[in-house]
């Protein structure tokens, strides 16, 4: 899972930010809100969990520039300024949690999974295409210039995740938490040798199979 941190006090960052390490998610800091913006503009993220009072943008202004400009990522916001009425105010510019200060840690995580548990139900195409690759989510079928390609559960689940984000690089830790869950092993080499034979079932004639290796980070799926 990859969580965006906006927080200005620096110790606390690297505080969560360790915390957030410690349960194998991905973690981006800003310390203000206009780099905040600008990272939640260009960069895909699960989460983002957003500080209210920051230098440069404040955190309920950085949260309805996003929802302006269509980002659904789920936001929580963390503050101080916990009363009934920030809390509703946070909610009403289009945070989706909010959580005040001071927090403990376990409830910060819990709430962070539920988010992208929430995000990850959201309605989303049952088919998908990918140059000549066609994937029927209803179905549970792929089929390759139209012709059915058989995949195991894993490899189907992979080829999924790698399709609806096609175009992105995912990293080997991204793919690792969203198709083998928390349980995988980030020592070992699953995705690797998941991506080797995706490659050999949807190659064919003379064109490889559409899945670049980002030396060093994971994969992009070509879109």
């Amino acid at each position: 899972m990859r969580v965006l941190l906006v927080e200005d006090e620096r110790a606390l960052a690297e505080i969560i930010s360790d915390v957030l390490r410690e349960e194998r998610f991905d973690v981006d800091v800003a310390y203000d809100g206009t780099e905040g913006l600008e990272m939640a503009l260009t960069e895909n993220y699960d989460v983002i969990v957003l500080d209210r009072l920051l230098p440069g943008l404040d955190g309920l202004e950085v949260c309805r520039r996003l929802r302006y400009e269509q980002i659904e990522t789920p936001v929580l916001i963390l503050s101080a300024l916990g009363d009934m009425p920030q809390r509703v105010e946070g909610l009403d510019v289009g945070a989706d949690d909010y959580l005040g200060k001071p927090f403990a840690f376990e409830e910060l995580l819990a709430r962070i999974r539920a988010l992208a548990r929430r995000a990850s139900h959201a309605v989303l195409p049952d088919m998908l295409e990918v140059g000549a690759i066609r994937l029927d989510q209803q179905r549970r079928s792929v089929t390759l210039a139209g012709r059915p390609v058989e995949l195991s559960q894993r490899e189907f689940a992979l080829l999924e995740y790698l399709m609806r984000n096609a175009g992105q690089v995912l990293t080997r830790d991204q793919i690792l938490e969203h198709v083998w869950g928390y349980d995988a092993d980030p020592a070992g080499n699953a995705v690797d040798l998941y991506v080797h034979y995706l490659r050999r079932k949807l190659g064919h004639g003379h064109c490889p199979a559409p899945i670049e290796t980002v030396r060093g980070i994971g994969y992009r799926m070509d879109g």
